[in-house]
């Protein structure tokens, strides 16, 4: 069954125009029940599923027969975006140069869509297909990553992931950095500024060493990064300020790097005697490392692709994360990227390759069917 340029372009530019931020579940919600609908009348099986506290829920879209309990393919996306309500005015959906524009169109609607409606089309896939498209991946999946996990052990022999393909040729990712935040809160003692200064302990002061040494651990030949985003500190300009928090984003290659950076972080201290220092470290998704089973599938998906006429390539590790570092932690081959190819994530020029989707259509479509 042959699907056109049009139809992909109708149907992607439906779901780009129902705004979706990850702040706003009832959004959401609203979206997942579009997509519900759509992939029912395409007649693949739907239900909703709650996960944790979240007012959004995950949609379950399936081709898997009644009684099939076997592993087959699981697809992860999901339906939330980083773009407030309102960012349609500022970037409408529309075509320019060949390029779709829209809030959310290339990280994931497009992918989402080129899944669902690949499946559709492609009745007969050797293994059961599960397509899981999650509410909250933007806010690092606080509240799905439990019902992912649960899911994949279940119903995972392998793992595909919609996520936006790399720029530059739609490359495909098969490992990418853990990622994580580091706190760190400094007390020390309010004083007078004018009068009493020498009596008191700047929190932020301390802080100011702390944040110094946080950006030192950086290390881009092992790949570490840490960045301190935010410094929250003192009450007015005439307090000597008795405390001051400050939030750092990590990233990781491996748990090996993260073990170093456990220690440094353990490791640290306060210049002042009269000031204490708490420091946390919290790995939200672990490093995404390429197996010998993983290496497999990617080379059984790369042949698929060139069948449907697109030479793709192998990205290296990237920096950003998806709910693939999940699966792929349990020791699933999960491959990452097979979404729509373009550029410009989380900006108002995000945008897909109108004259690539047919053949990233009939890419999933040969993979769907292929692999057994």
């Amino acid at each position: 069954m042959h699907t056109t340029q049009d139809t992909l372009i109708a149907g992607i530019r439906k779901w780009v125009e129902i705004e979706s931020p990850s702040q706003r579940p009832d959004t959401i919600a609203a979206l997942a029940n579009v997509i519900a609908g759509d992939a029912a009348a395409l007649g693949l099986k739907t239900s909703l599923h709650k996960v944790g506290s979240f007012d959004a829920p995950a949609l379950r879209i399936s081709n898997r027969a009644d009684g099939d309990t076997r592993k087959g393919i699981v697809v992860l996306g999901h339906m939330d975006t980083v773009h407030p309500v309102g960012t349609l005015q500022e970037n409408p959906f529309r075509i320019e140069d060949g390029r779709a524009y829209g809030p959310g169109i290339y990280d994931m609607k497009a992918g989402d869509y080129l899944a669902m409606s690949a499946l559709a089309h492609e009745p007969e896939t050797v293994l059961p297909v599960d397509i899981l498209l999650t509410p909250d991946e933007e806010i690092s999946s606080v509240h799905s990553r439990g019902f992912i996990e649960d899911f994949a052990r279940t119903y995972a022999k392998y793992v595909l992931v919609a996520e936006p393909a790399r720029p530059n040729g739609g490359r495909l990712v098969t490992e990418r950095k853990g990622i994580g935040r580091i706190r760190l809160c400094t007390c020390g003692r309010q004083a007078h500024a004018g009068l009493q200064h020498a009596l008191g302990r700047s929190a932020i002061k301390e802080m100011a060493r702390q944040v110094l040494a946080l950006e030192n651990l950086t290390d881009y030949e092992r790949g570490i990064t840490v960045s301190v985003g935010t410094i929250h500190g003192g009450t007015t300009p005439n307090v000597v300020p008795g405390r001051c928090e400050a939030e750092a984003d990590f990233r990781v290659p491996d748990m090996d790097a993260l073990q170093q950076l456990q220690q440094r972080i353990e490791s640290l201290r306060t210049t002042d005697a009269d000031v204490s220092l708490e420091a946390s470290l919290n790995l939200r998704r672990p490093p995404m490392n390429k197996t010998a089973q993983t290496q497999a599938l990617l080379e059984t998906v790369l042949q698929l692709a060139a069948q449907a006429g697109l030479n793709i390539e192998e990205a290296p590790m990237t920096g950003g994360a998806s709910d693939a570092n999940f699966t792929a932690a349990l020791g699933i081959p999960s491959i990452d990227g097979l979404g729509a190819d373009g550029d410009g994530a989380h900006t108002l020029h995000e945008h897909i390759l109108v004259d690539t989707l047919v053949k990233r259509h009939e890419f999933w479509r040969l993979v769907l069917r292929g692999l057994g």
